[in-house]
């Protein structure tokens, strides 16, 4: 078969050939939604490959039908970026750890395989990933191509420890690129949004298997602000979790250390009060709004005491992510981090005075990472906080979000704000290009490796390409009738 010209197969030996990696419509995995089940799409087709010539299959029809094909791991993104009318690619079966070197501390995986197997397989050889971020149900091919983050003023985005990438092209050819090969097409790619081709295989940076030593404390926010750049500044990975109805920050330092395994944890915020009760209040206040102030306070409560865990690297960087979530993050300056955190309290104080003001849920997440050269990083030449609300969906009810989302992102956006990629967001190229001085070199990148539009689905279309019209809204794939 590999000697045979692809275009030598006639259709229906394609469509034979394709068969068996086929989903059946009448499958449930025909369909697509994912994980927080807020955006959903019935694919003209979804395939699950398990080989690269089988990729090459799918890429070939896809040529010869003029169809566009996104790729999708398991679907974390809280948006549409996996969605699509044309052909899903489904790369969970793409999920091998190839190669180790441990010695020039650098692995080779394929694109779908989840950071979890990833970070069981690494242990297995003493190693680890240097950072890793809140969660790791994501493909690592997913967390590249949105240069997904994890915290630290000192270390950037996880894309900036990739070394290299083997892509599948929409003309079918097999690249591999670096910073020394290819280099526009690899700064393109890790970070990406999946446009420039099929990641196939990462070659990433890894170090010595670790553990950290976490500190967890409530503080005033305040207290928080006026001490910002010493509190970052003081430990490797530092992050905030702000319980506004509180009017406190929950401090994690986390450093790496040689001392002895002791995991620990709020036995309250992790047992059934800090799950069920919690979630079940949540639900309660979707009628009764004003309930979810007092619901911040309990939550804030919850977790109020010094916590000292030390555990391995991953164990630590994770959280529990807990229930179905609307979520919106953006990235701004970490020099304007002061100013937006006071913009963002006085308006959620004002909101919390006001009888008929907004409710949000909590907590709000301010992670840091330093900066990079990556052409559509939100961390691009900037040391960058990252703020992110979310709104959860409890039983996985429906809440008011939109209006919460727009005030929260129009604070943000004063102060520099560019959106995580994986969230959804409301900017457009012509709002874009002024944010990323290197816009146009990436639009110059796709349109020479994908001057059809192959791998440019409806988001892609819509952001990069600034498409308009009702199958490119920004509200296509919701999945739910708009919320206020």
């Amino acid at each position: 078969m590999q000697a045979l010209s692809l275009s030598a197969i006639s259709l229906p030996q394609l469509y034979d050939l394709l068969q068996p990696i086929t989903v059946p419509n009448t499958s449930p995995n025909a369909k697509f939604t994912n994980w927080s089940s807020t955006f959903a799409c019935s694919p003209l087709a979804v395939f699950e490959p398990a080989t690269e010539l089988q990729c090459e299959l799918i890429l070939e029809l896809a040529r010869r039908e003029g169809k566009v094909v996104r790729a999708v791991g398991v679907g974390h993104s809280p948006s549409d970026l996996a969605c699509t009318t044309g052909y899903m690619l489904r790369t969970t079966k793409l999920d091998r750890l190839l190669e180790i070197h441990a010695d020039k501390r650098y692995i080779i995986a394929q694109a779908g395989i989840t950071l979890d197997a990833l970070h069981a397989e690494l242990a297995i050889h003493g190693l680890a990933m240097i950072n890793v971020g809140s969660i790791s149900d994501q493909t690592l091919g997913g967390i590249v191509t949105t240069a997904t983050h994890g915290t630290g003023i000192n270390y950037g985005v996880i894309s900036t420890h990739v070394m290299g990438l083997s892509l599948l092209l929409a003309d079918g050819s097999r690249v591999f690129c670096s910073r020394q090969e290819r280099p526009d097409l690899f700064t393109a790619s890790i970070c990406g949004l999946g446009s420039t081709g099929l990641i196939l295989t990462v070659t990433l940076e890894v170090e010595p298997a670790f553990r950290l030593k976490e500190v967890q404390q409530t503080i005033q926010f305040h207290e928080c602000v006026r001490s910002l750049d010493s509190l970052v500044t003081a430990s490797e990975h530092v992050r905030f979790w702000w319980f506004p109805a509180a009017d406190t920050m929950r401090v994690s330092s986390a450093d790496r250390t040689v001392e002895p395994v002791k995991p620990a944890g709020s036995w309250l915020w992790h047992s059934l009060i800090g799950f069920h009760v919690v979630q079940f209040l949540l639900f309660v206040a979707r009628f009764i709004l004003p309930l979810n102030i007092f619901i911040g306070r309990f939550a804030s409560w919850l977790v109020s005491t010094k916590v000292i865990a030390i555990d391995d690297s991953f164990r630590i960087f994770n959280m529990e992510c807990r229930y179905p979530q609307h979520t919106t993050e953006w990235a701004i300056p970490y020099d304007n981090t002061k100013a937006c955190l006071h913009d963002l309290h006085d308006w959620l104080m004002r909101e919390f005075s006001d009888p008929n003001g907004l409710r949000p849920h909590f907590p709000i997440e301010v992670r840091f990472s330093d900066s990079d050269d990556i052409w559509l990083s939100p961390s691009n030449g900037q040391r960058t906080c990252w703020i992110g609300i979310v709104q959860f969906k409890p039983y996985g009810f429906e809440v008011p979000y939109k209006m919460l989302f727009e005030r929260f992102e129009a604070i943000l956006c004063r102060h520099g704000g560019r959106p995580h990629w994986a969230k959804a967001h409301h900017l457009r190229p012509e709002t874009l290009r002024t944010l990323y001085p290197r816009f146009d070199d990436f639009t110059r990148v796709l349109e020479s490796v994908d001057p059809r539009g192959m791998f440019r689905n409806e988001y892609v279309e819509r952001h990069i390409f600034g498409k308009t019209g009702p199958g490119y809204h920004n509200r296509v794939f919701k999945r739910y009738a708009p919320s206020q």
